[in-house]
């Protein structure tokens, strides 16, 4: 018989497990100064952050502009967007189905839905496949895609380290910061972004290890490029006070295009992910065909578009292309993104608001040349307003603007044209685009509100396990008779995917009058159903209860709104309130 192994005076093994004791010792050693940590790995965040986002910047525009040049053969500008697209959709679809789409509601469904988890593997499929696809021609950006590298780089870094998830949560808004910090050499407006849109809470405890990595990762950047701003633009001056009111006409103008913008993504993307599932690897192709025979024509829609940004803001760009541009853009990355592309929506809106304020301001100069400055300040200012109308984080619009231009005196126009456009995209589209897209992908965020109520009742208290429903695939005919020895008024519709939806006895009677024989899974909403959240309260279920005439809720997963958690009945929640339902019987 073979020799066993020593054992230590500790009782554990000497081989094998030597490096592992004093590993372990250091991990809670790490967990007991957690705050001190989370400084030191902010530093780490920034600098590791800022080096990916400078690969971004160095794979999607330098490689891309090598690919597609203006003034090579059309065929190029056909064949890369529509093979990259294709074989960037396979990836997508076979290893890396979280890379897929902008990044940012996938960080804040990390933050609030998935105790801060962010996989290395989404980390890399990301950074690489939104590389490819960039590079290959497709009109998307890279900031949103920065901000989940970065925020995936805080989380892997945490969880390694054995951090809590509330520490390992706290670090991902450390991450967007470096991230978008890096992306726009803005380090101001990179903290504003994470505690205004990332976090939703401009007072958040965790300000002061976003501001060191958002720096962190700025100092990185410069090194690595150079002192260089994003765009170079000339001094901006206020010709007449009548420009206000022109800038006021830019707002409209901005807000109409980002409620355009936003409600034909979210139209296209619906009728993208009504498809069978199987098919998601090759609809990306939607998107590079259309963005290839556009590119054929008109050469500027192609790739993230930067350099022609910067010509608009220099009034170095004609009214027509401009205006085409507005157009041409507006479509190719609606369908870009809606078809499975990865890439974000931020790099998009701000060249489409630059065309747009273009245009405006070519026509302002135009009609009343001896009032107006020169049509690049209206380009300028049309990038913040459309940013505003879209992104819906105005005061990070104002603060990267600024941070590109060191002018102090574009504060007012952007001002006005921000908060016209907010105004006018917020009444017409009244659901964020960033939010819409996490419910359409069944990801519910945590609004303000629900984050603010900790001292109420909240619905965890009075959940209980589901203890009957009804399958998606009974007739009407069949559910009905199964409900007629049930003493509820409501029961779940469940398929193998999870809850689908919820029907009451009412509804029942109503669709067997019509149709006994259609099926259950035909007549609930798969996505829009009646349910709640266990971090909600309980005045929201009995709210919802009677706004729909039920008395039970499914209470769902923010992360997947078909993952059911639990049921909440009208009994328990008046149970819990001291309150004796009446005897139904």
């Amino acid at each position: 018989m073979g020799q066993s192994p020593k054992m230590s005076e500790s009782g554990q093994t000497m081989s094998g497990s030597w490096w592992r004791t004093p590993l372990i010792h250091r991990v809670a050693k790490l967990q007991q100064r957690e705050d001190q940590v989370i400084l030191v790995l902010a530093l780490v965040i920034g600098a590791l952050t800022g080096i990916a986002v400078v690969a971004f910047i160095l794979l999607t525009e330098r490689l891309g502009m090598r690919l597609y040049p203006v003034r090579g053969a059309p065929w190029r500008r056909l064949l890369f967007p529509v093979g990259g697209s294709l074989g960037i959709g396979y990836l997508l679809f076979r290893y890396f189905p979280d890379a897929r789409g902008s990044g940012v509601p996938q960080t804040k469904a990390a933050l609030y839905a998935r105790a801060g988890r962010i996989t290395l593997r989404t980390v890399v499929g990301k950074f690489f496949c939104t590389s490819a696809t960039l590079a290959s021609g497709i009109p998307l950006g890279r900031e949103g895609p920065s901000v989940q590298v970065g925020a995936g780089i805080a989380s892997v870094l945490g969880r390694s380290l054995g951090l809590r998830h509330e520490k390992v949560e706290a670090l991902l808004p450390v991450g967007a910061a470096a991230a978008i910090a890096a992306a726009f050499n803005t380090p101001l407006a990179a903290v504003l972004f994470a505690l205004e849109e990332i976090v939703g809470d401009l007072h958040a405890h965790v300000i002061g290890s976003v501001v060191l990595a958002s720096a962190t990762s700025w100092v990185v950047l410069r090194l690595l490029l150079g002192n260089h701003p994003l765009f170079q633009v000339p001094q901006y001056q206020l010709v007449h006070p009548l420009e206000l009111a022109i800038y006021a006409v830019l707002g409209v103008a901005g807000g109409l295009v980002s409620v355009t913008f936003t409600k034909l993504l979210l139209g296209m993307r619906e009728s993208f992910l009504r498809f069978p599932k199987r098919t998601l690897w090759f609809q990306p192709i939607a998107g590079g065909l259309l963005v290839g025979l556009m590119g054929w024509f008109v050469p500027q829609v192609l790739g993230v578009g930067y350099g022609y940004v910067g010509d608009a803001l220099n009034g170095r760009m004609a009214l027509n292309l401009m205006f085409l541009l507005v157009v041409l853009k507006l479509l190719a990355v609606t369908m870009s993104y809606a078809s499975g592309n990865a890439g974000g929506i931020f790099g998009p809106a701000l060249f489409i608001g630059a065309m747009l304020g273009g245009t405006v301001g070519t026509l302002a100069h135009h009609l009343l040349p001896s009032y107006t400055a020169t049509p690049g300040a209206y380009a300028l200012v049309g990038m913040g307003a459309v940013f505003a109308g879209i992104v819906r984080a105005p005061m990070t619009s104002v603060v990267m603007i600024f941070e590109m231009t060191q002018d102090y005196s574009v504060i007012v126009p952007l001002m006005i044209s921000n908060l016209v456009s907010l105004f006018i995209s917020s009444r017409l589209q009244r659901q964020p685009i960033y939010e819409a897209l996490a419910v359409q992908d069944g990801i519910h965020l945590p609004s303000a509100e629900t984050r603010q109520r900790h001292g109420q009742s909240q619905i965890t208290r009075a959940m209980r396990a589901l203890t009957e429903s009804l399958p998606a695939k009974l007739t009407v005919r069949e559910a009905l008779q199964q409900a007629q020895s049930s003493k509820s008024r409501g029961w779940l519709v469940m398929d193998s995917g999870g809850v689908i939806g919820v029907i009451n006895r009412l509804r029942l009677e109503r669709e067997f009058t019509q149709d006994a024989n259609q099926q259950l899974g035909t007549i609930v909403s798969g996505l829009n159903f009646p349910h709640v959240h266990s971090d909600q309260s309980l005045d929201l279920a009995l709210e919802r209860m009677g706004a729909n005439q039920l008395d039970v809720l499914p209470v769902v997963n923010r992360a997947n709104v078909h993952e059911l958690e639990g049921i909440v009945t009208l009994g328990d929640v008046l149970d819990s309130y001291g309150v004796s339902p009446p005897d139904r019987d």
